[in-house]
C-alpha cells in the first residue's frame, strides 16, 4: 500500500483522528443542534396548536356575540312592541276620558236648557195666567177668587200642551 501512496500508520492516525473528531461533533455539535431542532418544531407545534385554540375561542366568541346580539335586538323589539302597546292604551284611555267627558258636559248642558226651558214655561203660565186673570175680570166684570182661577188657567194650559204636544 506503500507502492499507492498509503502510509498505513498514518492513514490509522488519520482513522483515528477522523472518528475522534467526529465523535467530538456528533456529542458537542449534532445532538444541541438536533435538541435545538426538537424544541423549534416543539415550539412551533405549539404555536400552531395555541393558534387553532385561539381561532376556536374566536369563533366561539362571535357565535356567542351573534346571539347576544339578537337576543338584544329581539329584547329591543319586546320593548318596542311593549312600548306601542303602552301608548296606545294610554291613547284609548285619554280618548275614553275625553269622550266620557264630552258627554258629562252635554248632559249637564242639556239639563240646563230643559231647567231654562221649564223655568221660561212656568214664567210663561205664570203671565198667562195674571193675563187670563186680568182678562177674565174684564169680561166678567167681577173677581172670582184667586184659587177658582188658578185652578180654570191650569186646566185650560193643561188641555192647550195636550194638543200642542200630539
Amino acid at each position: 500500500m506503500e507502492d499507492l501512496g498509503f502510509h498505513v500508520p498514518s492513514l490509522v492516525v488519520y482513522l483515528i483522528n477522523f472518528t475522534i473528531l467526529l465523535s467530538l461533533l456528533y456529542v458537542v455539535g449534532y445532538k444541541p443542534i438536533l435538541r435545538m431542532l426538537d424544541q423549534r418544531a416543539e415550539s412551533i407545534k405549539d404555536s400552531v396548536e395555541m393558534v387553532d385554540r385561539v381561532r376556536e375561542e374566536a369563533a366561539a366568541q362571535q357565535v356567542e356575540m351573534q346571539q347576544q346580539m339578537e337576543e338584544g335586538r329581539q329584547e329591543g323589539q319586546a320593548m318596542l312592541t311593549q312600548a306601542r302597546e303602552i301608548a296606545e292604551k294610554i291613547r284609548d284611555e285619554a280618548t275614553s276620558k275625553a269622550k266620557q267627558e264630552a258627554d258629562e258636559i252635554v248632559a249637564k248642558a242639556r239639563e240646563s236648557v230643559q231647567k231654562e226651558r221649564d223655568e221660561a214655561i212656568d214664567q210663561v203660565r205664570q203671565h198667562f195666567a195674571e193675563i187670563a186673570i186680568l182678562a177674565a175680570e174684564r169680561v166678567i166684570d167681577r173677581s172670582l177668587d184667586g184659587k177658582t182661577h188658578k185652578d180654570i188657567i191650569e186646566k185650560v194650559l193643561g188641555e192647550s200642551a195636550d194638543l200642542n204636544r200630539s
